[in-house]
């Protein structure tokens, strides 16, 4: 599910590849896995800025950072010169986002146990080589201090295309680059009937996702009067490739019409020979019929459309598996309750008919709705006579008894709803990590951040 890959060289025909591409993710559920990635911000403890990617004046860098990971076993990743990713066998990988944010992107896995074993290994490995270096890392979902203007950018060619179209179709794109973490689970699916529940589902639920890991209160060392700003910075990044996939609830949605959505979608750019060619705006349509002015006759292969997929940012994506995109990041203990979230939700039969059941009559305007307040209020959102806590806690209940169902067991005969806990306390009280961080910051911490570098310490 994750990870750097070669490139898939096949030559595409026609729109039935497209369609075919996404068809191949049709797995038995014996092969259904959970993928788990997270990010984090990296900081100098001296003076708590953020790390640069190699710092010219000898202190601590993003850079050190990977290399250090060497030591247990990862595999550097190299982009002319510059080492951008490590890797290794199992299908892991750490990546950089483009303001150094730290990503790993997890192996795809059975259960949520292993999950949380391996984040768990990579927060111990991440922590001995920060500590080496003088580095804090600390899981928020925006960077609680920083200016725009503090931020690195990493070395990555994406990266710079990115840079330069972004705030040409929005005001926050640069800010959702440098400046925000998520948390995200990748899941798999059946068939084409199967990928479509699962997509309603997920969708009309993500902002139960964003309510109960909202904890973005802060921006520039002050609050910013949301619960979730990381999800408020996607409401304007570039409406075009983000936001609420409203089309998904039509009649007839499925692998066709997402392959519809993603040709919609403008492009970024073509990599070739390890450089990016920037075509930001273009339209893959007419990479399809050779007709980009950059590459003039030259068509696209199946490696380009799984790059395309990737620049599409709805709050649930779809490529050869489903991405759940809607959480703030956050310490490690919360970490291993999103795989366990969506795993209870959707990776059992009956807790996918019942939370089907729950979504069902939902209407575009109350879908609406949910995606635009609960980034401020969370499960104080109102709905339907009640508020998104009330729906948060029937979720959760159906997850703890889908994931009983799953009964995948740890070495000592727990099963996976134990990770649900942290997100239990959080419904019964209706209190996110949000909440949490006003309430300290308004009173014990005095109005300063300064206790918010421990308190959320990776």
């Amino acid at each position: 599910m994750s990870g750097p890959s070669k490139p898939n060289l096949q030559p595409i025909h026609g729109r039935d590849d497209l369609v075919g591409w996404l068809e191949s993710g049709n797995k038995p559920r014996a092969e259904w896995r959970l993928g788990t990635e997270h990010e984090k911000f990296a900081y100098r403890l001296s003076d708590k800025a953020p790390l640069p990617y190699a710092d010219p004046a000898g202190g601590p860098g993003i850079r050190d950072m990977l290399k250090g990971l060497e030591a247990y076993g990862w595999q550097p990743v190299e982009e002319n010169g510059a080492v951008i990713a490590m890797t290794r066998d199992d299908g892991g990988s750490i990546s950089l986002e483009p303001g150094g944010q730290l990503e790993l992107s997890g192996a795809p896995l059975e259960t949520v146990h292993q999950t949380c074993t391996e984040v768990t290994t990579h927060r111990k490995q991440v922590r001995e080589v920060a500590e080496r270096l003088g580095v804090g890392l600390i899981g928020l979902g925006f960077a609680p201090t920083w200016r725009r203007e503090d931020m690195h950018w990493m070395p990555k060619g994406r990266y710079a295309i990115m840079r330069e179209y972004m705030p040409k179709v929005g005001t926050m794109g640069l800010d959702m680059m440098l400046r925000t973490c998520t948390v995200q689970v990748n899941m798999d699916y059946a068939s084409e009937a199967d990928m479509v529940k699962k997509f309603r589902v997920a969708t009309a639920l993500q902002p139960l996702a964003t309510a109960l890991w909202a904890n973005s209160p802060f921006k520039e060392g002050q609050l910013n009067g949301y619960r979730s700003y990381r999800a408020h910075v996607w409401t304007d990044t570039d409406n075009n490739r983000a936001g609420l996939p409203e089309f998904a609830f039509e009649d007839g949605f499925g692998f066709e019409r997402y392959v519809d959505y993603l040709l919609d979608v403008p492009m970024y750019f073509v990599a070739r020979d390890g450089r990016y060619i920037n075509v930001a705006g273009r339209s893959f349509r007419d990479f399809l019929e050779g007709k980009l002015p950059e590459l003039p006759g030259e068509t696209p292969t199946l490696g380009d459309w799984a790059d395309h997929a990737s620049t599409a940012f709805p709050d649930v994506r779809l490529k050869k598996y489903m991405e759940m995109r809607g959480s703030d990041g956050g310490p490690w203990s919360r970490l291993c309750a999103l795989p366990a979230f969506w795993g209870g939700l959707l990776y059992d039969d009956d807790a996918l008919d019942e939370a089907w059941h729950l979504v069902k009559d939902w209407t575009p305007e109350e879908r609406r709705a949910l995606h635009s307040q609960v980034p401020v209020t969370a499960l104080k959102t109102p709905f339907r006579g009640g508020t998104v806590q009330d729906l948060a806690l029937e979720a959760l209940r159906i997850a703890r008894a889908g994931l009983g169902r799953r009964a995948r067991l740890s070495a000592d005969g727990m099963d996976e709803s134990g990770f649900l806990e942290p997100l239990q306390r959080i419904a019964d009280t209706g209190m996110t990590p949000a909440d949490e961080l006003i309430e300290a910051f308004s009173s014990r911490w005095n109005g300063s951040l300064e206790p918010l570098w421990a308190a959320y310490a990776y």
